[in-house]
């Protein structure tokens, strides 16, 4: 096909310049292949190994699927899971979906750029899987669809590409969680995502990551929001990770689009974490929020937010507060890009520090110093996400409680 030609093309390209380059990750250090996982059954998925099923559910995921619409698991390499409860929602792994069904060609590196770096280049490249989900028009998911990407094989580079769609009047709720097995020392996550939210569909999108400190985490994601649509990104990363970066960028494409993006994140002391997200309000009516926690336990984190008004009648805000413990960087930094006249954008950003007059007041009160510590931190974290289904909330206040205050 002339199209695919043209993009494994453009991925080469992407390629060796950065190679030529030098920046960043070296890919070459990574395996690139995993030994194949079969596909599993329900019933299978239950009787793995208990640390394994414990790492998972610190993810959100949940092997039995008790209340879950439909469950996608990818393990290394390889689909190992793909089912839909629900009327109306389809799950398909990438690969087959792209061979099977041609209506997924109109989706695929629409959004995201397949030569915008060498990780992108690296997932049109090389691969392995993904998934792609889809509510039909008018559906509303009854619970939400699990999908989880999960690293077993020690030093694999695991590339994955992902699409999901909802179409017009749908609503469409994802728990996205991924994880490493308990032995993994090291390993390089390499995630394309690319949402569509038609007219006046709703789409949440929840990310709770449970890595380990050996773990890099390339994610590229970019979505497009229609006519009264919303989408709604959360992510969650509280366990050590080596180094994340990613920046999702929202384009509000139709009048009364909203873009809103959460995240929660804590530092380890050897993490180097830049993390940001990015709307672009482009018709009247277009609403906008980028909200970041962010607590450093000695590690590096930058919190980026950038908000980018083309139209008059927008409103955005952007808000980034972050806690210093135990040392380490805090990097707040917000943009505001105002084009014409009637935009309404504001920012709030705060760096500091516990104040010893709230542990004190807690100890008079019978807490000990790190049980202080540890309830002021997750009064912290806890964030009221508007539009968000009341199970999403509880998996998000759930690894927010679960925070190891000893590792605080």
């Amino acid at each position: 096909m002339p199209e695919q030609s043209q993009l494994k093309e453009k991925a080469q390209a992407a390629r060796d310049k950065a190679a030529a380059i030098g920046a960043d990750l070296d890919l070459g250090q990574y395996a690139h292949s995993a030994p194949p996982h079969q596909l599993m059954a329900e019933t299978e998925l239950c009787a793995l190994p208990e640390d394994e099923q414990r790492s998972l559910l610190m993810a959100g995921v949940d092997v039995t699927g008790k209340d879950r619409g439909g469950t996608f698991i990818m393990k290394d390499s390889s689909t190992v899971h793909c089912s839909t409860k629900q009327e109306g929602i389809e799950v398909l792994p990438i690969k087959q979906a792209l061979e099977h069904h041609p209506w997924v060609r109109d989706y695929y590196w629409k959004l995201a750029q397949v030569d915008a770096d060498k990780y992108t280049a690296a997932a049109e490249l090389d691969l392995h899987d993904g998934y792609v989900i889809r509510a039909l028009p008018g559906s509303k998911t009854v619970y939400p669809i699990q999908a989880c990407l999960y690293m077993d094989q020690d030093n694999i580079q695991q590339n994955v590409h992902n699409i999901i769609i909802a179409e017009e009047g749908s609503e469409l709720h994802i728990i996205s969680g991924c994880a490493t097995s308990p032995h993994l020392q090291k390993g390089l996550h390499v995630g394309i995502s690319e949402f569509f939210v038609k007219k006046n569909a709703k789409l949440s999108f929840t990310m709770i990551h449970n890595w380990s400190e050996g773990v890099s985490v390339r994610p590229r994601s970019v979505t497009q929001v229609e006519e009264g649509g919303l989408f709604l990104s959360n992510y969650v990363c509280m366990k050590p990770v080596n180094s994340l970066q990613m920046y999702p960028t929202c384009h509000l494409v139709g009048p009364n689009a909203v873009g809103r993006f959460y995240s929660i994140l804590v530092g380890d002391p050897k993490s180097d974490i830049d993390m940001g997200g990015r709307v672009i309000l482009n018709h009247p009516g277009c609403r906008a929020e980028v909200v970041s926690r962010a607590i450093t336990n000695g590690g590096k984190i930058m919190a980026r937010g950038h908000l980018v008004g083309n139209a008059p009648g927008i409103k955005a805000h952007l808000e980034c507060r972050g806690l210093i413990l135990h040392g380490g960087a805090m990097l707040a930094v917000p943009q505001l890009d105002g084009f014409v006249d009637g935009v309404e954008m504001s920012h709030e950003a705060a760096v500091g520090k516990i104040a010893q007059e709230e542990i004190n007041y807690l100890m008079a009160r019978g807490l000990d110093e790190d049980q202080a510590t540890a309830t002021i931190v997750r009064g912290f974290l806890s964030v009221d996400i508007p539009g968000l289904p009341a199970q999403l909330q509880a998996e998000i206040d759930k690894a927010v409680n679960a925070t190891d205050a000893e590792g605080l």
